[in-house]
Formats: C-alpha cells, structure tokens, sequence
C-alpha cells in the first residue's frame, strides 16, 4: 500500500516525529511512502526509507495529486500549517478535491492521522 506524507514548513518536524512514532506499523504492514521532496528529506533523514517527490511548491503536491487520480495512492497524511499562507495552494485543493473525488483516505492534522494509522 501506498501512502503520502506532506507537511507545511512549520509542521515538518512533528511529521518525522509522527512517522517515527508509526515507523514499527508501517514497516510491517509494508507500506511504501511517498512525499514531496523536503518533508521526505527530513523523513529520510530520520533514517526512514521514503520516495521523494518534487517539493510542494515546484509541484510535488500535483504530482502526488496524480497518483491519488491513478489509484496508486491509498491514503494522504498532510499536515497543513492552517496559520500560513502558501503559494501553491490551489495544488493543494486539488489534492484534498482529489482525494475526496476518489475517496481516499485524507488527514491534515495529527489527530485524524493517527485514527488512519491505527486503522492499518
């Protein structure tokens, strides 16, 4: 199973900090990562194999967009930084449209996160 992570700047540390407190589970349920380029740096870097996507803004949010389309990602873990502005964000809506289009699985905070983990 393929799942996404994303997360806004200001958020990117609780991600390595969410993915390793989940690394046991997605390991042995086998589940590939896939993220935009500078979270999955930070992910990679904490020692967790991820595949890295342009960064969000450069389009990495679109690319992973498409993969929900083509039913190649399962579920998305985006944590958004409400507070922010963010320059790609009409990427951004489509990737949530996206993933209510085809009813994949869409976190944007820890909380909701970890509800989708434990339901591996």
């Amino acid at each position: 199973m393929e799942i996404a992570i994303i997360a806004h700047d200001g958020k990117k540390a609780e991600m390595v900090q969410f993915i390793n407190q989940h690394k046991e589970k997605l390991q042995e349920k086998k589940i590939d990562i896939i993220s935009t380029g500078t979270t999955g740096g930070k992910v990679e870097n904490a020692g967790i194999k991820v595949t890295k996507m342009l960064s969000g803004p450069l389009g990495g949010d679109a690319q992973i967009a498409a993969r929900v389309a083509e039913g190649k990602c399962k579920m998305v873990i985006f944590f958004r930084d409400p507070l922010e502005k963010h320059p790609h964000e009409p990427d951004v809506i489509m990737l949530m449209r996206l993933c209510d289009v085809h009813d994949v699985p869409l976190a944007t905070n820890p909380a909701t996160a970890e509800l989708l983990v434990s339901a591996l």
